[in-house]
C-alpha cells in the first residue's frame, strides 16, 4: 500500500470557484505488478493502481484484496447470469435475491458433483429437460461423457 488517505474531490470551475463533492472519499494507491501493452489495445502501467471509494471504515488490506480477486468475481457472477439463467431476478427484496442466488449455486455445485466436470448451460439444460421429462437418461448421460474432462 503507497498511498491511503481521505481527500475531497474536485475542479474549478469556469468561475473560478472550486466544485467539490459534499462528501469526502478515499483514495487509495495499490502496488500491483506493471503491465505492458500488447498488441492495439491496452496502456502500459506504472505498477500503481489508483483506486477511490466511498468505504472508509473498511481495512486499505482489505479494499485492495477484493480487488484482486475482481476477476474472480466478475466470472461467478457471469456464471450466475448466464449459465444458470439469473440474468433477472425474481424478486426485488434482498430475501428474494437471496434465495435465488442460493438456489443458482446450489445447481452449479449439484451439476458438478454430479458430472465430475465444470457445468455448461448446455449441461444445466439437459438436466432441467431430464428433470421435466422432455430428455431422457441416455441422452443426459451420453451429454455428460461428451464434456471435456476438467484439467487438474
Amino acid at each position: 500500500m503507497r498511498v491511503d488517505q481521505e481527500v475531497v474531490l474536485g475542479s474549478p470551475s469556469s468561475s473560478g470557484r472550486a466544485v467539490s463533492t459534499d462528501h469526502p472519499v478515499r483514495h487509495l494507491e495499490i502496488e500491483v505488478p506493471p503491465h505492458v501493452r500488447t498488441g492495439r489495445s491496452g496502456q502500459n502501467s506504472d505498477g500503481r493502481l489508483r483506486l477511490v471509494t466511498s468505504l472508509m471504515d473498511i481495512p486499505a488490506e482489505l479494499i485492495a484484496e477484493a480487488y484482486r480477486q475482481r476477476w474472480t468475481i466478475e466470472l461467478f457472477f457471469r456464471m450466475i447470469k448466464q449459465l444458470l439463467g439469473c440474468r433477472h431476478l425474481l424478486s426485488t427484496k434482498p430475501e428474494g435475491v437471496e434465495i435465488q442466488m442460493y438456489l443458482a449455486i446450489i445447481a452449479c455445485l449439484l451439476i458438478l458433483i454430479y458430472t465430475g466436470r465444470q457445468p455448461t448451460k448446455r449441461t444445466y439444460e439437459m438436466v432441467c429437460f431430464y428433470l421435466s421429462g422432455w430428455a431422457s437418461l441416455e441422452e443426459l448421460e451420453s451429454h455428460v461423457q461428451a464434456l471435456p474432462q476438467k484439467t487438474p
